[in-house]
């Protein structure tokens, strides 16, 4: 055979080993939960974790999960904190407005010198201001006064209205902001507003970032010429923060010695992402509680909350009352927990609480449904993919409250390769087996020839 022949071969060969690995890689998983999609054809859908998929997770940093579709093959997919999917659009409140004498600060303009009246909250009733012209100063109409003192949130920036202009408008402006309106500071150093008309379509762009805040905002033209007639100042603020919805999974502990002194220890059922705890125990107690974890039992124990207080009053009323959950720094994925007490606890084996908010699984749609969610591998690793600044994009183009369609699981999951899947593969090393049999056969054929020579007569004189 010729060597072009044999390469081509070779190349099919791999195409061959590549399709059946990609075919495959959904059968390295315990188990799938196919999705049922909220919104046909939305393109990109998001789908919160419930406890059965955590649960069938094993590694540590949950990229044994993966999204497929109806023919096996990974879509792209990013797990996504439980708020980062879920975008929500800015909340708008309009300020009230004043316009300003026309002098040119950038041209030599003079100072500006405010007198306004406000109510009992800061808000300005009414304005006069005063202008000391310089010699030389320029004319430069469009200058306004916003008031944002009612305010009590960050201001993220301003959406300005005004007139449809007769012509084409582009008008290049300067932010400065003032708490007592006499210092001033920049706040923008200049952002461009258009309102351009072509065709019947019309180009208009009067958003006004702003880095910083202050109680009162100037706007000021960076150069003369035409500029909008204002009709009117919203402020977008940053949008409600989402409800946090909270998970608990509760563990019963067993009780063990070290050192003199009692723990309890707790094995977490799943890849729960912890992020609060809590300890109950019958009856009324108040006890100090310090928390650690370790993801494996030859590993040192690690720190994770406490000494804090954890307390149950009225136990046998019906209207108990509880201590609040301890929060941790970070979240934890830990199998292993611990719980010492400060003081003795008697008989009593307490209930570890830990508390999760449910991550979000966002994925791109691709092929053909239906898709499904897998879980549990010890040898698959879902790849890489920008999900995130995919959605980024998204919401520069279609808004800032766009957000995916949702998927739901379904009720029950369907097993795939089941707990087989949750067992290392043992790799064969092909190269050092190779190299060992070469070394071996080496050996063994060097050791044969010294034989033979041994074997043969000396010759005679």
């Amino acid at each position: 055979m010729s060597t072009a022949r044999w390469s081509h071969g070779l190349w099919l060969a791999l195409a061959f080993v590549s399709m059946g690995a990609s075919a495959a890689a959904r059968e390295d998983y315990a188990r799938q939960w196919p999705l049922t999609l909220g919104q046909e054809e939305s393109g990109a859908y998001r789908v919160v974790l419930d406890e059965a998929v955590y649960r069938s997770a094993s590694q540590p940093s949950l990229r044994d999960i993966d999204v497929f579709n109806a023919q096996g093959q990974p879509l792209p997919s990013a797990l996504l904190s439980p708020a980062q999917p879920l975008a929500q659009p800015p909340r708008m409140l309009g300020l009230p407005w004043f316009p300003l004498p026309a002098i040119d600060p950038a041209a030599g303009g003079g100072d500006l010198h405010l007198v306004a009246e406000r109510d009992e909250e800061g808000g300005i009733v009414r304005i006069e201001a005063e202008v000391p012209a310089r010699e030389g100063a320029a004319l430069a109409h469009g200058q306004w006064l916003v008031d944002a003192s009612r305010l009590r949130e960050p201001l993220r920036a301003l959406l300005l209205e005004w007139e449809r202009p007769v012509q084409s408008l582009q008008a290049r402006y300067r932010i400065e902001g003032s708490n007592d309106l006499r210092q001033w500071r920049t706040l923008n150093e200049g952002t461009t507003l258009l309102d351009l008309e072509r065709g019947g379509e019309r180009l208009r762009q009067g958003r006004i970032v702003l880095d910083g805040q202050a109680r009162y905002l100037r706007l000021l033209p960076l150069r003369p010429g035409p500029v909008p007639v204002l009709t009117g100042v919203t402020a977008e603020l940053a949008p409600p923060p989402p409800e946090a919805r909270w998970e608990w999974v509760e563990i019963a502990g067993e009780r063990r010695k070290e050192g003199g002194r009692d723990y309890f220890e707790f094995v977490l059922p799943g890849r729960f992402p912890v992020e609060r705890a809590d300890v109950r125990l019958p009856g009324n107690s108040a006890l100090e509680w310090t928390l650690h974890s370790r993801e494996r039992t030859d590993a040192s124990w690690l720190w994770r909350a406490g000494p804090w207080m954890a307390f149950q009053v009225g136990a046998g009323s019906g209207e108990a009352n509880h201590s609040e959950p301890k929060p941790l720094a970070t979240p934890v994925r830990d199998r292993h927990w611990r719980l010492g007490a400060s003081t003795p606890v008697g008989d009593a084996v307490p209930v570890l609480r830990l508390g999760y908010q449910p991550e979000v699984m966002v994925f791109l749609a691709q092929g053909e449904p239906p898709y499904a969610l897998a879980a549990g591998s010890a040898n698959a690793a879902r790849a890489d993919a920008p999900i995130p600044g995919l959605l980024d994009a998204l919401r520069r183009q279609r808004g800032a409250g766009w957000q995916p369609a949702p998927a739901y699981l379904a009720d029950a999951p369907e097993e795939l390769a089941g707990d087989r899947a949750l067992k290392p593969r043992r790799d064969i090393d092909w190269k050092s087996g190779l190299l060992w049999a070469l070394l071996v056969g080496g050996a063994v054929l060097v050791a044969a020839l010294g034989l033979s020579l041994l074997r043969q007569r000396p010759p005679r004189d």
